[in-house]
């Protein structure tokens, strides 16, 4: 307890300083801007600035990019609650309940619940991941290459298993993700795989561009094909505090949904999109007035909020302990960690704790201003939701476009991007859900190193996977894991999970 206390002393004398804050600040804002703004989500604003981290202190530009990731879980519900329309893919569920408080008049008490269910569950999350940091990063020095595989292809069955959909359609994004990252040089002996006789292929796609393609592009076009139709709540949104009875009532909802989104946030391929279809389905299902669901009770928006907030913030544990990241933005994370110079994993906490205990410090901070300046800053938002898409979708195109262009001052990747946009449309359009893809393609190379590592120590012998204790027990995991989402009683409880949308 007492490491813990001075870890947590050293982590905030680094995220109280006035270059820390302020990115700290930019960060949480920017988020919540994204997030109130339909068209443009987290994961492809964090694509967007990831070349602006090169002249940013390692430390400072990853508060900034972490604040922008669970500050877009806030304002996502703004949008969902005032317009109906979800900010932010994990903000759809709150769409159902929430709007109809605001159309009752009630729009002041969903802000004012989601706000305070967000913020509790990003304290409780934080102090999670405080707490988790020490005994996994001790766990994870005890893993070898076989270990580091195995662990990996867990991480990927369960993407599969979490991902929307078809169990195949799931397993084939996960293929062709890790096809798109064997493209490009041999990692020991420089030889050009899948290249084409491309030049601009020898060094492989960039992650960067098939993000921003399939998921900021690619968003920007879906948007486009839907009539527009923002039925802004008219009424001056009033009563920003709850009364007894509505936070009595959302107590139990903020608890529980804050401990499903922190489990299903450290879990690969988890994330904050499934945490708020599962508080919401859980909610329903053990409600008493389960028919109140969808016509504006409170329970509706404290437990999806809560949950999606203490998910973006738990997916922060295995990337900061174990080098994985669990989900598509976490993947991005490793870019900009990547940028910096810095190696995610078990070194970091030891190496580096300034860095590490520091953003963990600002995510505390980072709270505290999100409540601080969201609640207050209603009028502004509601303002910014009357902007046409039409007038934003050109501002956000231009920028997704210097982004890209400024990584390598390369027009090819603005190209390679644009033919994944087309891709990434015809994806959602046949229901294929591209995370996964994503996922496969970050730990593409970092599973065919282990895999190489752990053959060459074994004189090629494959059995080093399943002799190793830690190593089978995880492939065999996976493998039950694979099985059981298959069978059709599981599957068909799987996909009841987003039943709501």
């Amino acid at each position: 307890m007492a490491d813990l206390l001075s870890n947590l002393a050293l982590g905030f004398s680094v995220a109280v300083t006035p270059l820390n804050l302020l990115l700290c600040l930019v960060g949480v804002v920017t988020g919540t801007l994204i997030g109130v703004l339909p068209g443009i989500g987290s994961l492809a604003t964090i694509a967007m600035l990831l070349p602006i981290t090169f002249g940013l202190p390692p430390v400072g530009a990853l508060i900034m990019l972490a604040g922008i990731y669970y500050g877009a879980q806030y304002g996502g519900s703004t949008t969902s609650i005032l317009v109906n329309i979800p900010g932010e893919a994990s903000s759809v569920v709150t769409t159902l309940d929430g709007h109809q408080m605001a159309k009752q008049g009630r729009a002041g008490a969903a802000l004012a619940i989601a706000a305070i269910g967000s913020f509790f569950a990003g304290c409780v999350a934080t102090i999670l991941i405080a707490a988790l940091g020490v005994p996994l990063t001790s766990l994870a020095l005890l893993f070898g290459p076989a270990e580091y595989f195995s662990l990996m292809t867990l991480g990927l069955i369960f993407a599969v298993v979490l991902a929307r959909g078809s169990v195949i359609k799931a397993l084939a994004m996960v293929l062709f993700g890790l096809l798109l990252s064997m493209m490009g040089s041999d990692l020991e002996t420089g030889v050009a795989r899948m290249t084409f006789d491309v030049p601009e292929l020898a060094d492989g796609i960039g992650f960067v561009n098939v993000a921003m393609g399939v998921f900021g592009f690619a968003e920007i076009m879906r948007n486009l094909e839907r009539k527009e139709s923002r039925h802004i709540v008219q009424e001056k949104v009033t009563g920003l505090m709850p009364t007894r009875a509505d936070l009595i009532r959302s107590a139990p909802a903020i608890g529980r949904g804050t401990v499903i989104g922190a489990l299903l946030g450290i879990l690969p391929g988890g994330g904050s999109i499934i945490a708020s279809f599962a508080g919401y389905t859980l909610e329903k299902r053990i409600s008493k007035t389960p028919e109140k669901f969808g016509y504006g009770t409170i329970e509706g928006v404290a437990a999806p909020e809560s949950a999606n907030n203490a998910a973006s913030q738990t997916s922060f544990i295995p990337l900061l302990t174990l080098g994985i990241p669990p989900n598509a933005v976490m993947a991005l994370m490793v870019g900009a960690m990547t940028i910096q110079g810095i190696v995610p994993g078990p070194q970091v906490m030891t190496k580096q704790p300034d860095l590490f205990w520091g953003m963990i410090a600002s995510m505390w901070i980072g709270n505290a201003l999100l409540i601080i300046i969201n609640l207050p800053m209603i009028g502004i938002w509601v303002k910014l939701l009357r902007i046409p898409y039409r007038l934003l979708f050109p501002c956000i195109l231009i920028f997704c476009c210097i982004g890209l262009y400024s990584i390598n001052n390369s027009p090819f990747d603005v190209l390679i991007a644009s033919c994944f946009a087309v891709f990434g449309y015809w994806l959602t359009k046949h229901d294929f859900e591209p995370a996964p893809m994503l996922l496969g393609m970050i730990l593409g190379p970092l599973m065919e190193e282990n895999l190489r590592r752990a053959m060459l120590i074994a004189r090629g012998d494959p059995s080093v996977f399943l002799t190793r204790p830690i190593s089978a027990g995880l492939l065999f995991i996976a493998a039950v894991l694979l099985v059981l989402a298959i069978l059709p009683t599981i599957r068909k409880k799987r996909d009841e999970v987003f039943v709501e949308e």
